[in-house]
């Protein structure tokens, strides 16, 4: 894969089975390879990201962080975390609410999770950059140093508002 031969190391997959299936035969060759799990994790399979993956986006309740400690314990792999807020408030959406985002960082905190920082997807009919500034705020009152915000459509506001991790998977494989 050309992109993997120029040197990009970091990469991110939403569904745990594709992922194995497409990345166990390349990690062979490109050892320094950085998988990003970005999609929604049900508890019961919190355990098939570890030796996979090396960061999660989507951490997004007590439940979840509690099923990642244990793993963690348990296989002695840490992973890096970025809290999911639902920053539009949307039902239909994953990720803790604006609001109760402190008391999972802390909690997650109280497990020893590597939490690096926050992530959000914001309403796709409402103009993003506010959202993104609310956010990039809220991580900076938590003095955490990465930011997962921006896809393929608004990658560019999402940078200019402090993010370090855009999600632009459709704008370069489609």
């Amino acid at each position: 894969m050309p992109i993997l031969e120029d040197g990009h190391v970091h990469f991110g997959e939403n569904r745990v089975q594709e992922a194995k299936n497409k990345w166990k035969l390349v990690d062979k060759k490109f050892s320094n390879i950085k998988l990003h799990f970005i999609g929604k994790i049900q508890s019961n399979k919190v355990k098939e990201l570890f030796g996979l993956f090396h960061f999660v986006h989507s951490l997004d309740s007590q439940k979840l962080a509690k099923c990642f400690s244990k793993e963690e314990n348990k296989l002695k792999i840490k992973l890096k975390y970025f809290i999911q807020v639902n920053i539009g408030d949307e039902p239909q959406k994953s990720g803790v609410a604006f609001n109760d985002c402190e008391n999972l960082l802390q909690y997650c905190k109280t497990l020893n999770l590597d939490i690096i920082g926050l992530m959000c997807i914001p309403p796709v009919d409402k103009e993003p950059k506010d959202f993104f500034i609310k956010l990039s705020k809220l991580n900076k009152f938590f003095n955490l140093k990465e930011l997962s915000m921006g896809m393929s459509s608004d990658y560019k506001e999402a940078v200019e508002c402090g993010s370090t991790f855009v999600r632009v998977g459709s704008a370069i494989f489609s």
